[in-house]
C-alpha cells in the first residue's frame, strides 16, 4: 500500500483569525494477486496433477490422468484432455478445439489454475481413488 500526505494551507473564516492547516490523504492500493502459492514449472505441474483430484471451491472435481485424459464434474461428467505446454497447464474440451492454459501454483494441497486476466480457480488436490 502506498500512502501519499499532502498538506494544504487555508485561511478560515473572513477576519484574518489564523491558519489552519487541511490534510489530504491519499491512498493507493497495490493490486495484490488473490492468490499466493508458488507459481510451478511444467514439471511441477506434472507432478501436482497426474493421478489427483482436484475439489475446487464450488465443489466440483477434476481427475487428471497420465494419458492425458480429465474428468470435470458438476454434477454431470465433462471429459477433456490435459496437458503442460512449457510451464501451464492446459486443457481442451471437445467439441471445442480451443486449448486453454493457465499457470498453476501451489501452498500445500491447495492449488490455484490463474488465467490470464487474473482470476483464479482454487481447489484442494487429493489422491485419486
Amino acid at each position: 500500500m502506498l500512502i501519499t500526505v499532502h498538506k494544504v494551507g487555508a485561511k478560515i473564516g473572513t477576519n484574518g483569525e489564523g491558519n489552519r492547516m487541511r490534510w489530504t490523504v491519499l491512498l493507493a492500493v497495490v493490486a495484490f494477486p488473490v492468490w499466493a502459492g508458488d507459481k510451478l514449472d511444467g514439471a511441477g505441474i506434472t507432478a501436482a496433477l497426474v493421478g489427483k483430484v482436484v475439489v475446487f471451491d464450488d465443489r466440483s472435481t477434476q481427475s487428471f490422468k497420465a494419458d492425458g485424459e480429465t474428468i470435470y464434474t458438476k454434477g454431470r461428467d465433462s471429459i477433456g484432455h490435459w496437458q503442460v505446454q512449457g510451464d501451464r497447464y492446459c486443457s481442451v474440451w471437445p467439441p471445442s478445439d480451443h486449448w486453454a492454459c493457465y499457470d498453476v501454483t501451489q501452498d500445500g494441497a491447495a492449488i490455484g489454475f490463474v488465467a490470464d486476466d487474473g482470476s483464479v480457480s482454487r481447489g484442494q488436490v487429493t489422491i485419486s481413488h
